[in-house]
């Protein structure tokens, strides 16, 4: 081989997601950690995000949803109730511990002394990494008992894990996504989508970026999910909000509106006032997203971003 072929063979054209991700990280806005979609944040990175959330509470402020804080983790026994693992297995993460005595430390201390896979030493604990910031606020509300006859509001917001690692920056391992939750009777939940519908495109319009709104379907697995994806285009029940970031054609969904009918009310045994199974629904932001969509489209100095821009998210 000539070395005009070798250098030919080694040079692989850089996508549009690598080209983006690689400007991130020269302009300091992300830290490579050497783990794709695992990333650290500069303060200018996190200055948007919470500019952004702040810009949410006060479209949101006039419903008074009841906050509630989760970790970012799970119980196992609830996560595996959830049916998590039917729909998106390929997407969980559980979180593994040592528990051996001496013995098997040491052999665990061999394992990685010879560069040998020492995780085989570890097992699965009770917590399982939060998948959507919602999965945790059903069992929660069960426990309360029926609704009042006007429903529940919910705010919720936490650090979520899917495993896709991938070279596009807005496809992160790990991610904030914040979330409100209507629960109550089919009429309530659905007016609460059709309320954040409209909401969801007047708030990012104001950021002075591109957008549509699309039906959408959730990354079921196999092919039984392939017919609950069909389903869940062909009813309607989920929206996403699109933005270009790293591509014009393929946009990244940085909102979702989805209504669950009673799925999560007969799973997790919620009542409404009058004994009906509750309805649930929800719109959720993908902080990171959204702000990756806005250096992409005003650029990396948010010093220069424009002015009607600046006054939305800082006043």
């Amino acid at each position: 081989m000539s070395v005009a072929a070798s250098a030919t063979a080694s040079t692989s054209p850089v996508s549009a997601q690598e080209a983006y991700l690689d400007e991130l990280f020269d302009k300091g806005i992300l830290f490579d950690t050497g783990v794709d979609g695992l990333y650290g944040r500069s303060d200018v990175f996190e200055d948007v995000i919470q500019a952004f959330d702040r810009l949410i509470t006060r479209y949101g402020a006039q419903d008074r949803a009841t906050p509630i804080h989760f970790p970012p983790g799970i119980s196992r026994p609830l996560f595996e109730k959830s049916g998590y693992m039917k729909s998106f297995p390929q997407l969980a993460g559980t979180v593994h511990s040592f528990m051996g005595g001496e013995a098997d430390h040491c052999t665990l201390l061999a394992e990685l002394e010879a560069g040998q896979d020492w995780t085989g030493q570890q097992t699965a604990t009770d917590i399982v990494l939060t998948p959507a910031a919602c999965y945790p606020l059903y069992p929660t509300v069960a426990k309360r008992g029926p609704l009042p006859v006007d429903g529940r509001l919910y705010d919720l917001q936490s650090y979520c894990f899917r495993h896709e690692p991938s070279k596009d920056p807005a496809r992160m391992q790990m991610f904030r996504m914040r979330e409100y939750v209507r629960i109550g009777s089919p009429e309530q939940v659905q007016a609460f989508r059709e309320t954040w519908l409209e909401r969801g495109q007047a708030m990012m319009g104001s950021l002075g970026v591109p957008l549509k709104v699309d039906l959408a379907n959730d990354p079921f697995f196999g092919r039984a999910g392939r017919m609950l994806a069909n389903n869940q285009r062909d009813t309607g029940l989920k929206f996403e909000l699109l933005i270009p970031v790293t591509s014009e054609e393929k946009p990244t969904a940085c909102l979702s509106f989805n209504y669950h009918q009673d799925h999560f009310g007969s799973l997790w045994n919620i009542p409404t006032h009058n004994g009906d199974v509750a309805h649930t629904a929800c719109v959720g932001f993908g902080m990171e997203r959204v702000a990756l969509a806005l250096f992409k489209h005003h650029g990396t100095d948010t010093a220069q971003w424009p002015q009607a821009v600046r006054q939305v998210l800082w006043g």
